[in-house]
Formats: structure tokens, sequence, C-alpha cells
């Protein structure tokens, strides 16, 4: 069942309580973490500094009443195809996904679009006659084959034989090299544009390794699996989380901080869903985490609007996403400026339009709608100009439609989710070494030095996104751990 914590923000904990395993932080992969220990019959507690679960998967009234908007993420590709939630009963708690009929448009300022479709011919066929067999070419090996491909890249990626080693090793050497080597297939800007937004998600510059695996992945899974929103906003999928931890006999304490490591109960493990620095101050770990470094951060503006977005392009019309660049080197240049601490200038808009395929998020004939762009670490300017310009130049008379407006910054993002350092969403740079072998060099990532405590936050593999991966990994570190210390 779900307590919550003391009125005055302390820690509501009692000494004398035992647990198997106690969780900090209610995200996606704390809870995941959480559920899966409790499957496997241990006693679980989850402590969470919010007065909600949800962490990244959150959904409130930002603007007007009756506008649900999703404060971070907001449609998951990786959510409907993550191995973990696939395990879990979560439409039995509710979660139901919803699939536009576009997943994901990038639009023309001649007022068409490429659009990435639910089918590899939908989408090679918006790229041109000169670029659709390359795209076909670059996608088929791998189109069938999501199952072991999700098993094979969402974990550690030396962490045992893959289970499909070709398809592994050939993505692995299409992939690695940066984004702008894969690009070069291309031959138009069409083609070009829509890779470079896909690969924008991982906010690094498109000439950073595995940056071309970031773009494949993402366009695999709108051909496998699709690019849904949960039906009524993103907390449906921490709650149907939460139902099943509950349902297990794990129990949730929300509004509860925890700034040091005896606050909590004695437990047999503890794992944290927090950012490495957070976690090395709490565990009291030192320098543990000295070299991780945190990225560039995004300007996000949440909109009530009085009707739906009016794209020039029809196509944008009919998608959940619209990637706003549009071309390569726009793109690109978008993403250097906020890598290199520079302000945006036209940025590279990410924009999410949930009410396309979910009526419930509005009032009737009313619209939400987000858009972000990215900006330095910790940023302190106002990029809303900027965003609204680039919006209207592919939907002249946006503007006139803005009910209400929600803008959070850096600061704001920071403030509203621990996780997000400085604003950055990933919890950490996609960059170097350190895109894959996240937070630090080590056999066992989740692991700290700390016997016993442990980390799943998307600051460790497989990264970023609502997918529970990270949590479901961590839980088994946790669980192997516990074995070798029933044995000693």
């Amino acid at each position: 069942m779900r307590e919550p914590g003391r009125p005055d923000g302390g820690p509501a904990v009692r000494r004398a309580v035992v647990a198997d395993a106690v969780v900090v932080g209610a995200g996606p992969n704390g809870l995941t973490a959480a559920v899966e220990l409790a499957r496997a019959g241990l006693s679980v507690q989850v402590y969470e500094a919010a007065d909600t679960v949800g962490g990244g998967a959150r959904t409130e009234e930002l603007t007007l009443p009756g506008f649900r908007h999703d404060p971070c993420s907001a449609v998951h590709p990786f959510g409907i195809g993550s191995p973990a939630f696939k395990a879990l009963p979560l439409a039995r708690h509710g979660l139901e996904w919803l699939q536009p009929e576009v997943p994901m448009a990038h639009p023309f300022p001649d007022g068409t679009a490429a659009v990435l479709g639910r089918t590899v011919g939908e989408t090679a066929a918006s790229l041109g006659p000169r670029d659709a067999v390359t795209y076909r070419k670059l996608m088929a090996p791998y189109v069938g084959h999501w199952d072991t491909m999700a098993a094979d890249f969402f974990r550690p990626q030396w962490a045992g034989i893959p289970r499909d080693p070709y398809r592994f090793v050939r993505f692995g050497l299409t992939g690695t090299p940066p984004a702008a080597l894969l690009a070069l297939r291309f031959r138009d800007a069409r083609a070009r544009g829509l890779l470079a937004g896909l690969a924008g998600h991982a906010i690094s510059r498109l000439g950073q390794p595995f940056t071309g695996a970031m773009a494949m992945m993402f366009a695999l899974a709108a051909h496998e699996r699709g690019w849904p929103v949960a039906r009524g906003g993103s907390q449906a999928i921490a709650d149907a989380l939460a139902g099943h931890l509950t349902e297990l006999g794990g129990a949730i304490r929300t509004g509860v901080t925890v700034r040091k490591l005896d606050e909590l109960p004695p437990a047999r493990a503890y794992v944290f869903d927090t950012s490495p620095t957070a976690l090395a101050r709490i565990a009291a770990l030192g320098d543990a985490y000295r070299g991780y470094r945190y990225g560039p951060s995004v300007f996000k503006i949440d909109y009530a609007l009085d009707g739906p977005v009016p794209w020039t392009a029809e196509q944008a019309r009919r998608a959940g996403t619209v990637h706003i660049g549009p071309t390569y080197t726009e793109i690109g240049d978008a993403l250097n400026r906020a890598v290199t601490g520079r302000p945006p200038h036209t940025p590279f808009l990410i924009t999410s339009q949930p009410t396309v395929v979910d009526p419930s998020r509005a009032p009737e004939g009313k619209h939400v709608f987000w858009a972000y762009g990215h900006v330095p670490h910790d940023w302190h300017g106002d990029a809303t100009g900027a965003v609204e310009r680039q919006i209207e130049r592919f939907a002249p008379g946006f503007r006139d439609l803005v009910l209400a407006r929600a803008v959070t910054g850096p600061a704001g993002l920071a403030a509203r989710n621990a996780n997000y350092v400085g604003g950055d969403v990933a919890c950490g740079a996609f960059a170097g070494l350190q895109a894959v072998l996240r937070p630090r060099l080590a056999a066992v990532p989740y692991a700290t030095r700390r016997p016993g405590v442990f980390l799943c936050s998307s600051a460790t593999p497989p990264g970023p996104g609502v997918h529970g991966m990270s949590g479901h990994h961590a839980a088994r570190a946790v669980l192997r751990h516990l074995r070798r210390a029933a044995r000693r």
C-alpha cells in the first residue's frame, strides 16, 4: 500500500522495520526494480520524495484545468518495446498503449514531410526515390527481430553472449560509428534530416560515436512496436507498475526525502533510482563517481491549445511526434550549440501532440502539445521566442491557438526531478565511452563500492528512456548479490 511521509518532509521511517530490499526513487526504473525483487519473493519498500510516484513518467495539469500534460516523457517507443514491461501484467493495472496513425513526421519548409512510418516501405517512400532503396537495405536485416534486438541492446553490452550474435555484430558495425557517417549513405535532404532528428534524441553531437545506433533503434522501434502514448498520460505507466508492486505485497511511501543511508530501515539491499551524484552523497561513497559527466539540458514548453496544431504538412497533423529541424545541418548546429555551451538560435525541436490519438487529455475540441529544444547544461536563459518562431515556420498561426503555456527551463526541470542534474533529462552525457560505459567502468555497473548498495537509474545501462530496463538489470544484480551472501 502507499503511505504518506511525515507532513514536515522528514523521513517517516521506523528503525525497527526490516525489509529484504529498500528502493529509493519511484520512477520507472525504481518501480521496475522493486517489482522484479518482489516477484522473486523479497519484501520490498519504496521511498519517493515527491507526493506521487512517477519520476519521468508523470501527468499533471500544468496549464489549465482539464488539460493533462506529461512534464517529461510522453511518447514511448522503448516502453512498448521493453522486455521488462512485456513480462509484467501492466495492462491489468490500467496501462493501455495508443498508436497514432503516423509515429513521427519530419516536415520541411515546402509543406511536405518525411515520415517515420509503421513500415519500412512507408518510411522509404517518403524519403524520395534516390534514398528509398538505401533505407530499405539499412533496416531490412533487423525487421522482424525486435525481441532479440531489444534483449541484446537494452543491457550492458559486455554482459554475456548475445541472443542473436549475427545481428548484434552487424548492428554494432553499422551503428557504432556516428550518425554523421551513417548520413553519408543518403543523397538527399529528407533522409539526412530524418536521420539527424532520430540521432538528436541522444542530445549529443552528430559526430559522436554510437549516435548512428541511437537513430537506428528509434527507427526500428517505430517499425516493430510503434511510437505510442499511454492512454490518459505517462502517469499510467508508473501507476501500473506501482499497482503491480502493491499487488505483490510491496509498500510505497511518498513524500519522504532520503538524505542519508541510515535514515532508511535495515535491509539486505538498497537500490537507488537517483543520479550518481545523489547516491554518492547519501551512501557516503566519496568520489566514486567523480568522473561522471552530465550533459546538455532541454528547454520545454507545455501548451494548452484551442485547436490542433496547424501544420502545413498534412502528415504532421496525423503524427504523434513531430521533429522540427529541418535539415541535417540545422539540427547538427543546434545540438553543437547546446553541447558547447552556446544559447539556442534556431533550435531543433522534438514535439509531441498526444491529443491526436488521446482526446481524453483535454476538454472537447481542445489539445495539449509540448515542444522542447536543447540548451546548455544549467542554462538560465529564455528560449520561448526561439521555440515558437521555429514552430511557426511549419505551423503558421500556432501562436493564435495558445490558451496557456507552462515554460520549464533547466532549473525548473532539476527542481521537478532531482535526477535531472542541471536540467539533463538523460541523467548523464551521451559522450565518449560514457555513452555505453555508464556510470563508470565496472563489470557490474549497478553495484557500488559499498556492498549491498546499488544504482538503477538511467545513469546505468542501457541509459535514458521509459523502459525500466536499468531497474530490471539492477534487480538481477541484487538477486545475484543476495544469493552469494547467503552461501557465505
